[in-house]
């Protein structure tokens, strides 16, 4: 498995993935689809890594910058997609950690994910109860501080993921 930057040859089989990922949930992943083009149409794609398993894409994990009070280079993450064939073998880990370590590396503060308690966890986010993400349970959207950074307030992602 290779981890790389996307280029423009991989948008198709990044739609596909982002459709086959979240094929059960609301849009069948047509959500998904349109932020990440929206995101790249504004130029708000910080970084969108892909998985390569042999020349096909098993897995993406987007990065862009997000918007609280008082507090600079702050990124979200998502959508962060698997081949459903692929998995729970480490695809997922791997773009997760590679991403974070690239935007830290680039001078991000941190990180914020709306996701799984359980699962983000394991790469250092927690709940603080300090920043909000709309109408999000509190449990579920998590920060991740690249050093001494502790913003407080609302958080807010570009406007396609509030679209409809």
């Amino acid at each position: 498995m290779w981890i790389r930057t996307e280029t423009q040859d991989d948008h198709p089989a990044i739609r596909t993935l982002l459709g086959e990922a979240f094929a059960d949930a609301d849009g069948n992943g047509s959500v998904e689809q349109r932020i990440v083009e929206a995101l790249r149409d504004d130029g708000a794609l910080s970084l969108c890594l892909v998985a390569d398993i042999d020349g096909r894409i098993a897995g993406v994990a987007v990065f862009s910058p997000v918007a609280i009070q008082d507090a600079k280079s702050w990124y979200g993450l998502g959508p962060v997609a698997v081949a459903p064939r692929d998995q729970g073998h480490g695809v997922g880990t791997a773009l997760i950690r590679a991403g974070l370590a690239e935007i830290a590396d680039q001078g991000a503060a941190g990180c914020v994910v709306l996701g799984e308690p359980d699962y983000y966890q394991r790469f250092g986010f927690r709940n603080d109860g300090e920043l909000r993400y709309a109408d999000a349970p509190p449990q579920y959207f998590q920060s991740l501080a690249f050093g001494d950074a502790d913003p407080k307030g609302d958080v807010r992602y570009h406007h396609s993921f509030s679209a409809t």
